[in-house]
């Protein structure tokens, strides 16, 4: 018994240890996953669907009208106080009571539309919103990948500046023990020493911002992912990985807005309004209906209301047509509103349009001017590379002072810094412009 005890014990703590382990291993995330992840976990996108659901039983309920209703019917009435008649018989006036103590009717009624303009267009409508609930949803889509792809990439450069960071306090340190040594046999003097201190710890505060500004990003990362925030996750590659896609050029007379996820929502809306707009036209035609019902009344004093002969069926079938006449101007001031809130859509789309085309423009020169930032900083960082390099060269043989090495440190983190800043200017104004354009690879990869 206690063997078996010590066996589930021992089998119960290695669960627990696995579980920790798992809990405690790191979540390595691409691009590619960080988006799948987000596009399936969000709860924006999660609520962006349900809407589409909504819509779709709303659009059934409305597509019900066109079905006959049946509905099965019952009413009870007691007579408190039965009502009073007199009549006149030969110059007497005489007072009878009638009607009855109880009173009771029930059965099944039927009806149906036969003819209802008004009622086929609002089928339309109802069809158009379950249109707009999906389009809303892949415009939550395409929100989502641009914010993801934004915060990995803003990843991606915190990382990148705490590297540099990292590797310029690394120098700095590295350089200070060089001076401590030669400070210590009297080759350099006690300035170069306290110079060589000041550097280090000028050098620490970046390291510490960078990163914080690094454990910032990944929290701001898992948000979007929807993601436990206990758990501890990091991104794969680094800008330069990217950089490839400094050379793909754009031709803006070749970029359309046909997939525009906001110009789609107005195009639709717009439809829905000229659609109500023949509604508020159509509430002027005729309408024609379907009735019928079979009932049972029984009427009757207290002690016969339950007899059978109480009971009388009651049946009726016909047909009800609705001309309307004059109603108030009601329905003339309903087409002049919908007329009006057709155009100012209409405005609103073309005002959305002007200013998307606008935005177009301006990522566009973003990105170009991104690349040509890129392109000279790069060349600017081979050379401050080899002035650094100079520098503690001059520095060794005695020909160059701890200035020079701490201003070529400074010109190399600056060239770096604008390096990769010109990589992700690049990257967010192409992120951008794809929103805009509406073209995201995960609707292909939806679609297969």
């Amino acid at each position: 018994m206690r063997r078996l005890i010590l066996m589930f014990g021992f089998a119960a703590a290695s669960l627990t240890l696995v579980a920790q382990q798992q809990q405690s291993e790191k979540l390595m995330l691409s691009l590619e996953q960080a988006l799948e992840i987000a596009l399936s976990e969000n709860p924006t996108i999660k609520v962006a669907d349900q809407e589409i659901e909504i819509k779709r039983y709303a659009k059934q309920g409305t597509y019900a009208s066109l079905y006959p209703q049946i509905d099965a019917t019952a009413s009870y009435q007691r007579v408190i106080k039965k009502q009073t008649m007199s009549m006149d018989f030969g110059g007497q006036t005489q007072t009878i009571k009638v009607g009855s103590d109880n009173s009771f009717n029930g059965g099944v009624t039927f009806g149906m539309p036969v003819v209802n303009a008004q009622l086929w267009q609002s089928l339309k409508i109802s069809a158009l919103d379950v249109e707009l609930a999906v389009e809303k949803a892949r415009s939550s889509r395409l929100d989502m990948v641009e914010q993801v792809t934004k915060a990995y990439y803003g990843t991606l450069l915190a990382k990148e500046s705490y590297r540099l960071f990292q590797s310029v306090y690394d120098n700095a340190v590295e350089n200070n023990e060089i001076v401590k040594k030669k400070f210590e046999v009297g080759s350099v003097s006690e300035y170069d020493l306290i110079t060589s201190n000041v550097s280090v710890q000028n050098a620490l505060p970046n390291v510490i911002e960078a990163e914080y500004s690094v454990t910032l990003a990944l929290w701001q990362l898992k948000a979007l992912l929807g993601i436990d925030l206990e758990k501890e996750i990091d991104v794969t590659g680094s800008l330069m990985d990217y950089v490839y896609a400094l050379d793909m050029g754009y031709d803006i007379s070749k970029l359309s807005l046909e997939n525009n996820t906001t110009l789609k929502q107005l195009e639709m809306q717009e439809e829905m309004l000229e659609r109500a707009l023949k509604i508020t036209k159509l509430a002027n035609v005729p309408s024609l209906s379907v009735n019928a019902a079979y009932l049972y009344t029984a009427l009757g004093n207290d002690g016969k209301f339950f007899r059978k002969e109480a009971w009388n069926p009651y049946a009726y079938a016909g047909v009800q047509l609705n001309i309307p006449i004059f109603a108030g101007n009601k329905r003339r001031a309903a087409t002049r509103e919908a007329r009006l809130n057709l155009s100012n859509l209409q405005l609103q789309r073309e005002n959305a349009e002007r200013q998307l085309r606008v935005g177009i423009v301006q990522y566009l020169n973003n990105m170009q001017s991104s690349v040509k930032k890129y392109y000279a900083s790069a060349a600017t960082v081979s050379q401050a590379q080899r002035g650094y390099d100079i520098a503690v060269k001059r520095y060794d043989v005695g020909r160059g002072t701890l200035v020079d090495i701490d201003n070529s440190q400074v010109a190399l983190t600056q060239a770096e810094l604008s390096r990769n800043q010109s990589i992700y200017n690049f990257l967010t104004a192409k992120v951008s412009l794809d929103k805009v354009l509406g073209n995201y690879e995960f609707e292909k990869n939806e679609n297969k």
